[in-house]
């Protein structure tokens, strides 16, 4: 009966590991961050043909800003409310 209910156990815990592992937010924040970065960089110090597309705009260096904010506002959200495993159904709890 302990060794069902340590492999249950065990079960849940890789269930809720899993869960946060792979959440959604964990990748979208992460790709807004890393692109926000490389974006940024490249609009600190654009060059004049690239302002005069944009109008006068630094336009990369405000995109890049918006992603990184956009990506880091995914991973606080994360942190401040991680993912549960979901419950197990049911029928496949352990009677007992």
């Amino acid at each position: 009966m302990s060794d069902l209910h340590k492999e249950v156990s065990d079960l849940e815990q890789k269930s809720a590991t899993a869960a946060r592992l792979f959440d959604i937010r964990r990748i979208i924040g992460g790709l807004f961050v890393v692109y926000g970065i490389i974006v940024t960089i490249a609009g600190i110090n654009p060059s004049d043909a690239d302002l005069k597309k944009a109008e006068g705009v630094h336009i990369n260096l405000w995109t890049g800003l918006a992603m990184l904010a956009l990506g880091l506002f995914f991973l606080v959200w994360l942190k401040l409310r991680p993912a549960q495993a979901p419950a197990p159904a049911p029928e496949d709890t352990p009677e007992g």
